[in-house]
């Protein structure tokens, strides 16, 4: 499960399968239950991001990857971002 938290969509990393605002990160109808699943967390500079991976482990989710950097770092690195979809 990848989540893109930014503000607005900026782009998007492959795979992700969610827009959520970092501030409501914890309302997300689609959380899973298990705490224990990997849960893929990013924004643009990785401020936002933090946030609700810190909102989520003091939630309980233990297993929350957020990508470093942001989408900067990633494109910084020769990777690209796609402009459609998810919306």
């Amino acid at each position: 499960m990848s989540r893109d938290v930014a503000l607005r969509n900026e782009g998007h990393i492959e795979g992700t399968d969610a827009f959520v605002d970092f501030r409501e990160i914890l309302d997300f109808e689609d959380l899973p239950k298990d705490l224990a699943k990997p849960i893929v967390l990013y924004c643009r500079s990785g401020n936002m991001s933090g946030q609700a991976a810190t909102e989520l482990a003091d939630a309980g989710y233990s297993n929350i990857i957020d990508l470093s950097g942001g989408m900067n770092a990633w494109t910084a690195s020769g990777r690209t971002l796609l402009r459609d979809g998810p919306d």
